[in-house]
């Protein structure tokens, strides 16, 4: 089990951003359009230029490549990029086989071309995407905004046993506040320039 540490974290007009999201748990960012979640997201993932230190356990995200970084913490964008044409050739073999039913697919989605992809599909995909990369931690920018109730609600469930069995420490931003109260161990709110604690089951 490894945490995810920002200490001191500067990006865009948010400052002294610092938080621990431990291994196995879910801290929810939310606040309004354009307040900076996103950005917060890339300047953790080693995306977006920053002030401020953050930190994978004992790995500061200084001390190692941008690339390694990014293997051992992914994000999730809002608006998931695809690069190859077919499904399949975005996946490793292993995921290909490991389909979960959660997300709602037939095997043969791996044969299927990306454009044929609904939104909400191309989401539902990017995740297990980012799954297969074994993650020790997740940044998920708002992973659900294009699903229906009934299907965002699946997702939730099934990511939650992920995130717990794999202990993957996970940042994610939503704007819903029942999803927020489903799935979030703590939950902090952008006001202004800084970041507020709402609220945290210890």
């Amino acid at each position: 089990m490894t945490d995810l540490v920002v200490d001191n974290l500067g990006v865009g007009t948010l400052g002294n951003v610092s938080l621990t999201v431990p291994g196995g748990q879910v801290v929810c960012l939310s606040g309004p359009s354009g307040s900076g979640k996103s950005r917060l997201l890339r300047a953790v993932a080693d995306l977006e230029p920053h002030g401020g230190r953050v930190a994978l356990g004992d790995t500061a995200q200084l001390d190692v490549p941008a690339h390694q970084w990014r293997s051992r913490v992914v994000m999730v964008p809002a608006d998931s990029q695809w690069w190859f044409d077919e499904v399949g050739g975005h996946f490793p073999d292993g995921a290909k086989a490991g389909l979960p039913s959660a997300l709602g697919f037939p095997p043969e989605v791996m044969g299927w071309s990306v454009s044929r992809l609904s939104s909400g599909e191309r989401q539902r995909l990017a995740l297990w995407r980012a799954l297969a990369l074994q993650p020790e931690a997740l940044l998920l920018d708002e992973p659900t905004a294009n699903l229906d109730n009934d299907s965002t609600e699946a997702i939730e469930s099934w990511l939650l046993d992920e995130i717990r069995s794999r202990r993957i420490a996970v940042l994610w931003v939503a704007h819903d506040p029942g999803q927020i109260h489903r799935v979030a161990d703590t939950h902090y709110r952008i006001q202004g320039n800084t970041l507020e604690r709402v609220h945290g089951s210890d």
